[in-house]
């Protein structure tokens, strides 16, 4: 198992990690537009990354092959650590930034809020209640799965709750788009604050 970051121009980040199960690339911009390239061998998980990019407005290309023959756990969980180490890559210090970002997203029906603290702990709580298991092929249970990966590499809290909603992709969509905006918020510079928010002196 090997895994390889290299620190990139401004608060960009690239990440590579091969196992005997998966080998997956990431490139990353927190400065970006929102443009994305994604092929992971999991359509569903690419439109919620998609959705997380141009939402988030963050600049994401993420290759993988995994062994989703077996299923794609492997695969979704493995692409949520390498999106998380790189996040934390492209944060870098963390000075200047905001800290915290809270986002509340509707879906249709459904409604997601999402709630991040760039704390340097990594811990994720998942309250949401999926009515299906299956979104066309995709195991729904890998969306927590997913989020706590990301959450515990990229070294941030992450608050996930359903406010409302009955079906599964809508209420999945909100949750990505949300967390993409929250996260938006909290690694954005506010020009006001001196070094790092926190009364430690570190994040």
């Amino acid at each position: 198992m090997a895994g390889k970051s290299k620190k990139g121009h401004g608060r960009t980040a690239e990440y590579t990690r091969t196992t005997t199960e998966t080998d997956i690339q990431v490139a990353l911009n927190l400065d970006g537009k929102g443009s994305y390239f994604l092929d992971t061998g999991v359509p569903f998980l690419d439109h919620m990354l998609a959705l997380w990019s141009k939402h988030g407005l963050f600049d994401l290309d993420i290759t993988a092959q995994g062994d989703t023959g077996i299923d794609d756990h492997h695969t979704v969980e493995d692409i949520g650590i390498c999106l998380g180490r790189a996040f934390a890559e492209a944060l870098g210090d963390k000075v200047g930034i905001r800290r915290y970002g809270t986002a509340l997203v509707p879906m249709d029906e459904a409604l997601a809020m999402a709630v991040v603290d760039l704390s340097g702990r990594g811990f994720l709580v998942f309250d949401a209640q999926l009515p299906c298991q299956k979104v066309g092929d995709f195991d729904t249970e890998l969306v927590e799965e997913f989020l706590r990966a990301f959450a515990v590499n990229a070294e941030l809290t992450l608050h996930v709750k359903q406010m409302a909603g009955k079906n599964t992709h809508h209420i999945i969509e909100a949750i990505f788009k949300a967390l993409g905006r929250a996260l938006n918020e909290a690694s954005a510079i506010d020009e006001n604050i001196s070094g790092v928010l926190s009364t430690k002196g570190s994040l």
